[in-house]
């Protein structure tokens, strides 16, 4: 029994060697399988994700062809840690200093030439690099946000995209480690870690025949007539052939309104007019239209209001005196002074902080005022839109959820649509209102239309049209602006300018509402937390849905 026992703690102990080797800083998880033994200092490929311990040889891919819908996984078998790689840059450093200033350096080469060189940064945790010695990544995935899948993308927009061109290519990965400080060594990459690489037939712009592509026919729908006026459909077609095609990702829904009428109605990814969209932030319009009403029916005094009037703010942490002077236009147009910033990871009042905390209303009511921000500065403000949605809910008849229920939803005919709610049981005004692609259009016309839905004033025109004012410009976009919860932009076709308002949120949803043509344009998809959403959609809307309906 001795015997048995002096192994196990021998065994212990050499477990323990091997996971960290003489002159190593940190302690690894080691390095225990046969194929990662056999492959150190390699970076494999596979066509779909496979834990490390998992792998065979046989997953290892040998050509691969790139298309639209590749999805692309890499597996680095490294012979250490980063952090005890980054040790050896820098021998002085503590292993909290080196996974605070060091990371990975991701490279991709295209037929031998370099084409993007990345240093990662913030990515992954520090535990990771203290202990992982298999890096096991997506490259290329239609979901999900890893820092793996955002390199892949920065390399497409520095040089990749024009690099891969249709044909035979070889692509190449190296990786090695990477200090911020140049005082510490020569230069701040260190030695190669792993490299792989890939032959590919790259297969990216796809021939579309719009003749083997057929549109769906339009239907009527409650509330909306099927419209007769001709527009392009070969280029609409051309446009379904490239969503299906993968060219433009994640597209669930496109809807076009021509004078009040259903002219397109298009679905897509096993989408259909009954299924109900989740827009994200899109959703925070509608507090904009609910404000509107509870001031025309008297719950609200108008959008100059404070937050002292609703508020006993000396309750709430980083008391003061400039919150009690917030005005809820301040909230609509997301320019008040409290800390916080959406487009700011290291802002105390981003959203990502407040998502994990049982009260909302108190995450937000207890942050400090900025020390370093303009007042009257436009600043994204998730937090300040859903207390925009506790404020009403607190002042209109029955609650938000029913008072919207019964001004707005009701009488455009919208009976199936499904709120979020927030830990205080509010209806949630920070977005994600799920309604069918053909009730936001609704949403869409009732602006369209100056309020008015079948003869009735649902929405006061007085409250569109401060709603669509250009309160502040977008900083760090050209030409673009923000009113009551609604943003604007301009899109040319040709040598016109269309200006246009419209409700956005995350994964690429929008509403729009063009004041000089007769349109409304709603594009419903998934692509959330992809930096492509935006940017895809308007190369829908300048190269295809513009140019067909207004033709």
């Amino acid at each position: 029994m001795r015997f048995l026992l002096l192994l196990a703690a021998v065994q212990l102990w050499m477990s323990s060697v091997s996971a960290q080797a003489p002159g190593d800083l940190v302690k690894t998880h080691g390095i225990h399988s046969p194929i990662h033994k056999a492959n150190i200092g390699r970076i494999v490929f596979t066509d779909r994700e496979i834990p490390p311990a998992d792998l065979t040889a046989g997953d290892f891919l040998r050509h691969y062809v790139l298309t639209n819908k590749s999805e692309l996984f890499i597996t680095a078998f490294m012979g250490n840690s980063l952090t005890n790689e980054l040790h050896r840059m820098a021998p002085g450093w503590t292993a909290d200093s080196l996974t605070k200033n060091g990371g990975y350096q991701l490279a991709l080469f295209v037929d031998g030439k370099l084409v993007y060189k990345s240093n990662i940064q913030g990515a992954p945790y520090p535990i990771v690099k203290d202990t992982e010695t298999a890096l096991s990544k997506p490259l290329i995935r239609n979901e999900g946000g890893w820092w793996s899948q955002y390199f892949w993308l920065r390399f497409m927009n520095n040089g990749g995209d024009s690099a891969l061109t249709e044909g035979e290519h070889l692509l190449r990965l190296e990786i090695r480690p990477y200090l911020r400080e140049k005082t510490v060594a020569p230069e701040t990459e260190g030695a190669l870690l792993a490299a792989g690489d890939l032959p590919m037939m790259v297969y990216r712009k796809p021939v579309i025949d719009v003749s083997r592509i057929t549109l769906s026919a339009v239907q009527p729908y409650n509330g909306l007539e099927v419209s007769n006026s001709p527009y392009d459909t070969n280029k609409m077609k051309m446009l379904r052939g490239l969503i299906e095609a993968g060219v433009f990702k994640q597209i669930s829904s496109i809807v076009v309104i021509k004078n009040g009428k259903i002219l397109v109605e298009e679905y897509f990814n096993g989408e259909t007019r009954n299924t109900l969209h989740d827009p994200r932030s899109a959703g925070k319009s509608i507090a904009s239209s609910v404000t509107g009403m509870a001031i025309r029916d008297g719950y609200l005094k108008s959008e100059d209001q404070t937050l002292k009037e609703f508020y006993h703010l000396q309750d709430y942490a980083h008391y003061d005196p400039e919150k009690e002077n917030v005005r809820l236009k301040d909230l609509l147009t997301m320019c008040s002074a409290f800390d916080g910033d959406d487009g700011d990871g290291g802002s105390p009042g981003n959203e990502d902080n407040m998502y994990p905390t049982d009260n909302w209303v108190k995450f937000t009511l207890d942050l400090p005022l900025s020390q370093t921000r303009p007042r009257g500065r436009w600043h994204y403000f998730t937090a300040g839109a859903m207390l925009m949605g506790d404020i009403l809910n607190k002042s209109v008849q029955g609650g938000l959820d029913a008072y919207a229920d019964l001004k707005l939803f009701a009488p455009l005919g919208i009976r199936e649509y499904q709120w979020q709610y927030t830990p205080n049981h509010v209806a949630n005004t920070a977005g994600g209102i799920q309604l069918k692609a053909l009730d936001f259009a609704k949403y869409g016309l009732l602006y369209k239309n100056g309020g008015v839905w079948n003869g009735q004033q649902v929405l006061p025109a007085a409250w569109i049209a401060k709603t669509f004012t250009k309160y502040h410009a977008i900083p760090g976009r050209v030409n673009e602006y923000y009113g009551y919860l609604f943003w604007n932009k301009t899109y040319h076709v040709g040598l016109t300018a269309y200006e246009t308002w419209y409700a956005a949120g995350n994964g690429g949803n929008k509403i729009f509402i063009f004041p000089s043509a007769p349109l409304v344009v709603v594009l419903t998809a998934t692509a959330y937390g992809q930096p492509y959403a935006h940017t895809q959609e308007d190369r829908m809307m300048e190269e295809y849905i513009l140019p067909a309906v207004l033709q």
